[in-house]
């Protein structure tokens, strides 16, 4: 599991200079974004994963001290509020670039969710 420190710390990694012409480019969006599987690219891997262990059903609730909202890309990344509580972390191989995912279940849909994580968000 990785916590709010080791996030802060893994996206801090990113080399600048690499991601703008990453192929992980896809995937940069400051907020919440979808994606297919058919999209995802191959040097995206998962590093590890902010859900905890210990807690069948984590909370719904998101946390918005300034008035932001979920599609907000300055919305805060707090690890135990929702849908951050729910996310796998990712890493791309070539920039370093750190990005979030989860998956959206609804009625008669799946959607799965992205968001690259900026280390000032990460609270």
């Amino acid at each position: 599991m990785i916590d709010a420190a080791k996030l802060r710390d893994l996206s801090s990694q990113k080399i600048k200079s690499e991601a703008l012409q990453c192929s992980c480019k896809v995937l940069q969006s400051g907020s919440w974004e979808s994606i297919t599987d058919e999209r995802w690219p191959a040097g995206v891997r998962q590093v590890g994963t902010l859900r905890p262990p210990d807690i069948d059903e984590p909370t719904f609730e998101e946390f918005h001290p300034d008035g932001t909202r979920y599609e907000s890309a300055g919305a805060p990344i707090a690890v135990s509020w929702f849908p951050f509580n729910r996310s796998d972390v990712y890493a791309c191989s070539t920039c370093r670039s750190v990005f979030l995912r989860y998956t959206e279940y609804g009625g008669y849909y799946v959607d799965h969710r992205v968001r690259m994580v900026d280390p000032a968000l990460v609270v």
